[in-house]
Parts: C-alpha cells; structure tokens; sequence
C-alpha cells in the first residue's frame, strides 16, 4: 500500500537559493510567493524539462496547460516532503516491471543528495520538486500521464438519458452480432474499437436532436440533453458496450454443444438458459466489485491493456496542443483517422486480395512438401520459426504489442522460444508417441493417428462404455498440447505462490480493508489509498461491498438452481469446488494481468478438476468448465472496466449501474441470438453448414468434454501422460526458489519476470505458434522500447492513437470485405491466395513418422 502523505503547505522559499532578483519573497507575507516568483519558478521548471535527464517527464511538455496544475503544487511543496515521496516511490515501486529504470535511478540520486546528483543547486531543487510532485499528484508513468488527468470536474454530467440509450442499444447490437457469427467461419466480431468510434456521431447527433426537455426534482433539474456530448458519457457508453463487445458468452457454446447435433438434450429449456446465463455473467461481476481493493485502486496495478481505450476516447473528444512533438505536428484526431484510413485500404490485401502476406510461410515455399522444413518453420501445422511471419496487423496484434510493455512482450516470447526448442527435441524423439501425429494441433487422436471418435466410446446416457474403450483406443494430444497442459498446470500453482511472495504485503492489508468495510460501512474503500485519482475520488458516493456480495449470492443461487431442477448431473458442491479453487487463483491472476497485461485463464482447470470429481459425465464437465471460465474471463473483464472508470473519474455508483444494465442486456440479448441460431440456420454445425455456421470452436469442446469428463483425466494421466499431474507439485515448489534466487541472487534481471516467461510456454496452444507472435515482438521492441525510450514526447502523443488507428481500419476492412465478398461467395483465385496453404505446412496433418495399414501405436492395453 502506498502510505498517506499529508499535503504540506510550506513555502518554497527556505528551499530555493534563486539569485535574489529573479525570486523574492514578499515582506508582507513571508511565507507566501507572490504571482511573479511563481511564474519564474514554472518557466524554470519548463526549461529543465528539456534536460536530457528529465526525458521522462518529456511528456509535460506536451500540454503545458495541464502541467501548470502541477507547477502551481511544486510552489507550496517543501524540499523535506519531496524527498519522503521520493524514498516512498523507490520502496513503493521497487519491483515495479511498469516503473522506468532511468526514473528509479534518477530518484536514487535525489535521494541521495546535491553532490551525488552533480547537476548543480537549482537544477537539483528543481527537479526534487518535479519529480516528487508529479509522483503525488499526477502518476509516475508516463503512459498513465498521456491518457488521464490530474484533476476532475464533478460537474460534468454522466449518466445521461442519452449515454444510457446509447449504451444499451449498441450493447444489444453489438451482443448480438457477437453472439451470432462466432458460430461462424471465418467469424466476425464488432470490437470495442469500432463501437467507441461508432458511439461518438451517435453521441454528437443526439446532441443535435434530443430537446432540451427536462424536470426537477429536489431542486436539480434533469434534462434529456445536457449540451456538449463530453468525455464522462463518451466514457460510460464504453463501459458500457465493452459488456457486449468482449468475448462471446461462453455460455453459448454450451447450449450449443447440448443441441441435437452434439448431446441430444431435449430438457434444455428458457429457464435453465436464462438461470445458468444470468449465474454464469453476474458471477462475474459480483467477484469483480469485491477485488477492487487488489487490482482497481492501487496505482501500481496500470493495466496497460486498457491504455489505448482511453487514449481513443481523449483523441475523439478533448481538444490538443497544436505544438511540434519532434518534429511532428499533425493533431491525434487527424492521425487517426488518416491511419485508421490507410489500414482500411491496405488489409483488403491480406485479408482478401493477397491472403499469403498474412499468413508469411515464406520459408516453407522453398521445398513446399518438405515435411522437416514445414514441422519447424510452418505458421499453421509446424512450430513458426521464421524471421517474419505476417504483413497483417490482425496478426501482428495479436498479442497487443502497442499496449502491453516491451519486458512483458520479450519475456512471454523468451519463453516460447525455449518451449520450441524443447519440443523439437522431444518430437524427434517420438516422445510420448508424439512424431505419429501433428506436432502443434488441438485435434485429439486415436491410435491410428485419426481424429479421435469420442462417441465411438459412449452409452446412450453419455456415460463411458469401457468394454467400447478398451475396443476402440486411448485419446491422444499433440506435443503441443502436451507443452501447453503441463506449463499451465504449472504455472497455476507458481503464480499463486509467487505472487503471494511477492505481493504479501498489498494482498494482506487490502484483505484487511475489505474485512473491516464489511464491519464498518461507514469506512471510505479509498482510506488506504494516498494516489491522486483516490483522493479525487474519494468524494463521490461509493458502492458498498455489500452489494457486490449480493450479486454475488444471488448469482450463484441461480447457478446451483439451473443444476439441480434440470437433470444434468451435476452436484451442487462439485461447482463450488471449481469456484473456490479459480477465486483462490484470482488474486494473483488479477493482479498479473493489472501489471503485465497477460490473463491467466481457468478454463482448464475446471475440466481438470471436475473431471476427477464428476467421473464419467460429459454435460456435469462442461458446467464446471463454464463456471471456470467465467471466474476469470468475466471478472477480469469487469475489473478493467472498472480501472476504466477510475481513471476517467466516473461516480463509483455510476460504475455499478452501467454495468448492471449492460450485464442484463447482454443476457437477454444472447438469449436470444441463441434462439435465432437453433430456429433459422438449417443444418447448424455441420461441416457442410451453407452459410459457413460450422460451430469450429464448440466442435473443439465437444471432443475436449468427452475426452476429459468421459474417459477423464485420471485415465488419461496414468496410461499416457503422467508427468502431467506432477506439474502442479514442480510448479508450487518451484515458485519459492524463483522468487528468493531472484531476490537475493539476480537482482540485475529487473526485467526478467518467470511467471511471463512460463507463460510462453503455453502460447503453442489451438495450434498457435511462434508466427502469431515473432512481428508482434519486433513492433514492440520498436515502439515500446526504441521510440518510447528516445522519443518519449511523440510515443505519448501518437502510441495509443496508432494502435487504435490499426485496430479500428482492420475491423471496418473486415466488416467491409465480409458484407461485400464472403456473403456473396465472391473469391478471388491466383498465386497469392493459394500458396500458403498449397504445401506440407498448409495441409495441417504433416507427421514425423507414418503407419502401414493395420499397425497402431501407444500401449498394447489401456484403462
């Protein structure tokens, strides 16, 4: 926690040794600075500012009209309190990934003294001040400083009648559309991006036609159009339409694989839709409100992930400076849309008209049938060991390399890198029979190397026919499956430890907080907090936790009802088994995702465990992997969207309603995409499905439920995989070892994170490789690291803009190319669009090793 500083009002004077006639002190008052020495004092300030050694707060210079808020608090801060912030930011942020180098070293020096600074007595006082004030009242990142304001106006309205029109009706829309083409492939999907862009005409226009009519009531009068559409409502519209623009309701894929196509469960009815839908989505949210504590108010938790966000909102809503920034002095409006422009052109070519330049397996067009050169080097059945690998900013985003930090960028893809090389070495062993079937695939294999028939092995009743197991043959995962399920089995329990180490003191004294806000209603949530955006805060109304625990209870009553009054097959204790593990790993999930921008992810573990616990089910599996998923997707998800909030200063019970309503939307409306689905698409998820409703992803879970609920983990672990379930033990007793060598031993890896490097480890997952995310770590070493290290000003300016920019031209290029060419059927057929997928690496079923006719491979018996 950071502790509480009072503000001092001494003058700055006694510190300053000005030369007399460029700073005086009035006789009159001597304790006070009159208008003239402050002044003197900012312009000073401003031309240290331009010192190479201030190049980290470069970004003031920026907009000089904010910054003079804290020119005017440097005027009545002492030198004694600065250097208390000061030595409270190094403690504070001593293993701080997000907290620059050159600044920790800068304030090391202050710290220290004027001699060991050696700049000089002015230039020390100066910057002691600078630094000390913008740490207090502004932000020590200077990401963080591009996108949020040091100050608030309480005044400006925000929940208005026309951000909440807007924000349930987009958030309908965009639900909707969401729900429905995931189904489908290729699908398509309205991202938060391009609702944001779509809402601002929608807001502007609504300015224009809404009557000023209005009421009042207790003396305030509230009014359907409240003037200038302003960034508060542009903010809780987002909020708002971020509910319906994320990930598909998993919930979806559910009922779908309990069609008639997959399970044949007639029972499914409206009302065990809506309750397990409602339990699943406001779970969620009730578990989001109570970690505020964790992951929300700490100024430590940055969430980079949701900078650019913001930063699209500040560009289409608030004015800018029009000063050069390096050279540069086109405004972040016009930027965006000339790129946003530019992409939209520019991703016809590998989205539709040259599809090789997405997927670059330039390597593999050497020797297309060469099977070893497509096995190590291939983007879609090999492992993607190429130099460049994609001309497409689809691709080359996805792993967000403008928003996530460069250390967390190179440390994932260190890791991946590693597990690469590891599964080249073991796949030419043949390793667990690994070189009989694809090396990197998410298809499960019979002991021919075919897919695998799960319904080959099942009663009527879904229940495992072992006599039909012992006939037919054990399931079988790719290598990479195998690298993906052992370093995540790992990596749950190593996050746990590791993070409780590290973060012990944060995690205690907020669990403190919230123990004594439920005993003490009256008690602020922000009391612990002493940064800037919790004491502006502070003074609005807050939601009590109490009511997040009501939603919480309610949520999770509807969920033990859907169980219970419709024949699944599922205990009620076994769901809350599987909640009370993924709650236990929340925290450090939370607070790994607040920092690095990476999200764990429960999905696995839920059907891990209920595999063990509800042997032989398949429907009592796939419920518990729902309630797995949503712990964290769902939670984390609203978490952000509440840091959102805080840092636009939007009323705290404005938060909760916003998201309520659009919580209660979103569940109607995937109700009712859901319906549309199963009474208007003929012949839904067949393979041959006309209109491309192939259902890819409930196919995946479908095989994955039988697999792990049916035959179970425990079969599977102890005929096949073994080593699997030892990874949870090597992941708890490794996480000490790597948090004390790295604390005692390796304190110059300052960078080096292992819970990001182990996630590398679990990218090679769904057939995911190293082609998704070589370019993404060239961009971010370019940007996150060169640019921003030595153009600090313009990565400020421009970064957020740009990322925003690509996102929202590629999603209207891909609306656009779906309505126009796949619609209709239309394809363009040459060289570029066939040579990707024309050889070894193309056709996906490429294998070290091959069978003849007859043969098989794995053990002679399995049970």
């Amino acid at each position: 926690m950071e502790p509480k500083l009072e503000p001092s009002l001494t003058s700055a004077a006694d510190d300053f040794a000005f030369p007399k006639e460029s700073f005086r002190t009035s006789p009159e008052k001597p304790e006070t600075i009159e208008i003239e020495e402050i002044q003197n004092l900012r312009q000073r300030t401003i031309e240290r500012l331009h010192a190479p050694e201030n190049k980290e707060l470069g970004d003031l210079l920026e907009d000089l009209d904010r910054a003079q808020y804290l020119f005017d608090i440097m005027a009545t801060m002492s030198i004694a309190e600065a250097l208390i912030v000061l030595n409270t930011a190094i403690e504070y942020h001593a293993d701080d990934y997000n907290f620059s180098s050159i600044t920790r070293d800068k304030i090391t020096m202050l710290v220290q003294g004027e001699e060991v600074y050696g700049l000089g007595h002015e230039a020390y006082l100066i910057d002691t001040l600078l630094e000390a004030t913008t740490m207090k009242y502004h932000s020590p990142y200077p990401e963080v400083r591009a996108i949020c304001d040091p100050t608030d106006n309480p005044d400006l309205p925000c929940e208005t009648f026309r951000a909440y029109f807007l924000g349930i009706l987009w958030v309908a829309i965009g639900a909707f559309i969401n729900e429905l083409f995931s189904f489908r492939q290729p699908n398509l999907k309205l991202r938060s991006t391009t609702l944001q862009i779509l809402l601002y005409p929608c807001g502007k226009l609504l300015q224009r036609l809404i009557p000023n009519w209005g009421l009042k009531l207790r003396g305030q009068r509230y009014s359907l159009n409240q003037g200038e559409w302003n960034m508060k409502e542009q903010m809780l519209t987002t909020l708002m339409v971020n509910v319906g623009s994320g990930a598909s309701n998993f919930m979806g894929y559910v009922l779908t694989m309990q069609l008639k196509r997959f399970f044949n469960q007639n029972w499914v009815s409206f009302g065990f839709i809506f309750l397990l839908n409602f339990s699943t989505q406001f779970f969620g949210f009730g578990l989001a409100g109570l970690l505020r504590r964790w992951v929300v108010y700490p100024s430590k938790a940055m969430w980079p992930s949701l900078l650019p966000t913001l930063m699209l909102n500040r560009t289409l809503l608030l004015p800018e400076s029009s000063r050069q920034t390096h050279g540069w002095k086109i405004s972040k409006y016009r930027f965006f849309f000339v790129i946003m422009a530019a992409m939209f052109v520019y991703f016809l070519l590998p989205g539709y008209a040259f599809t090789a330049l997405s997927t670059f397996n330039w390597i593999t067009w050497i020797q297309p049938n060469n099977k070893t050169l497509a096995i190590v080097t291939g983007s879609t059945l090999g492992l993607g060991f190429n130099p460049w690998t994609s001309f497409d900013w689809a691709v080359i985003n996805y792993s967000n390399p403008l928003a996530v930090p460069f250390f967390s960028t190179a440390n994932r893809y260190a890791g991946m890198l590693v597990a690469g090389l590891i599964m080249i070495w073991l796949y030419w062993k043949n390793y667990n029979w690994s070189g009989y079937i694809p090396i990197n695939s998410n298809t499960t294999y019979n002991n021919r190397g075919q897919a695998y028939n799960a319904s080959a092995i099942i009663n009527d009743d879904l229940t495992l026919n072992i006599d039909k197991y012992k006939a037919y043959s054990p399931p079988f995962i790719s290598l990479g499956y195998q690298m993906f399920y052992g370093s995540e089995f790992a990596l749950f329990t190593f996050t746990a430890v590791y993070i409780v180490l590290s973060e012990h003191r944060q995690i205690s004294e907020s669990f403190k907080g919230f123990v004594d806000s439920i005993k003490n209603r009256n008690r602020s949530n922000y009391e612990q907090f002493d940064d800037p955006i919790s004491r502006q805060m502070a003074k609005y109304s807050e939601v009590p936790d109490w009511w997040y625990a009501c939603i919480l209870s309610v949520s999770l009553l509807f969920g033990i009802l859907a169980c219970e009054l419709w024949p699944t097959n599922t205990p009620s204790w076994a769901v809350l088994v599987i909640i009370a593990v993924c709650i236990a790993l929340l925290i450090p999930s939370a607070i790994l995702m607040s920092v690095t921008g990476y999200q764990l992810g429960f999905n696995d573990i839920g059907i891990i465990l209920a595999g063990f616990m509800v042997k032989g089910h398949a429907i009592a599996n796939m419920i518990c992997r729902v309630y797995g998923w949503n712990v964290d997707e769902q939670a984390e998800s609203f978490i952000g969207d509440q840091k959102l909030g805080h840092y636009s200063k939007i009323p705290p019970r404005a938060m909760f309603r916003c998201q309520l309503v659009a919580t209660l939307v979103q569940v109607f409306v995937t109700i009712g995409a859901l319906q549309v689905l199963r009474r208007s698409i003929p012949d839904l998820c067949s393979t041959t499905q006309a209109d491309r409703f192939v259902c890819t992803f409930p196919h995946s879970l479908y095989t994955a439920t039988l697999v792990w609920g049916v035959v179970g983990p425990e079969r599977t672990f102890n005929s096949l995989y073994p080593i699997l379930k030892w990874c949870f033990l090597i992941g708890a007793l490794s996480a000490p070892i790597a948090f004390y060598g790295r604390k005692r031993f390796f304190k110059q890896l300052q960078n080096f994170n292992p819970i990001l490097f182990l996630s590398g480890f679990t990218r090679f997952e769904s057939a995911y490789n190293l082609s998704y995310y070589t370019p993404g770590l060239q961009i971010s070493f370019m940007f996150m690291y060169i640019i921003r290290r030595r153009y600090l000003a313009w990565w400020t300016k421009y970064n957020y803009v740009l990322t925003a920019a690509l996102s929202a031209g590629v999603a209207f290029s891909a609306i656009f190319i779906f309505v126009a060419f796949y619609v209709s059927n239309t394809s363009l057929e040459w060289w570029g669009n066939r040579i990707a997928s024309s050889g070894v690496d193309g056709a996906r079923a490429a294998t070290l090793y091959t069978l003849e006719p007859g043969e098989f491979f794995g053990p002679l018996e399995w049970d």
